[in-house]
């Protein structure tokens, strides 16, 4: 038998649902303008998956990386969740480098 994929989708299911609860946590302390970074953070773990020999690590780092891109693309909603209630709001949050830049672009949505 091989279960590399049974293992592979249990592990995928639990990054998936980390994802959840940093783009939740992530917007409440930070803010929905760490999006580019977040982004950009997914992306090169995307990229650093394609390099990588061991497939194990490639597809966790993959699946990660996928996680991350989903979750930039969550935090400007989750920041509209937070502002009609349904999740505590913050108004202290830690602003990005170049935020007045940043807040400039629309923020990305699936």
């Amino acid at each position: 038998m091989n279960f590399f994929g049974l293992i592979l989708g249990l592990a995928t299911l639990l990054i998936i649902g980390l994802g959840f609860i940093w783009v939740i946590r992530g917007e409440r302390y930070f803010g929905y303008l760490w999006w580019p970074y977040v982004m950009g953070s997914g992306l090169l773990l995307i990229v650093t998956s394609l390099f990588m020999s061991n497939d194990w690590a490639s597809a966790l780092v993959g699946a990660f990386g996928a996680s991350l891109v989903w979750g930039a693309t969550e935090l400007k909603e989750q920041a509209v969740r937070a502002e009609i209630g349904w999740y505590p709001f913050n108004g202290n949050k830690i602003l990005p480098p170049f935020a007045e830049i940043i807040e400039k672009w629309k923020a990305p949505h699936l």
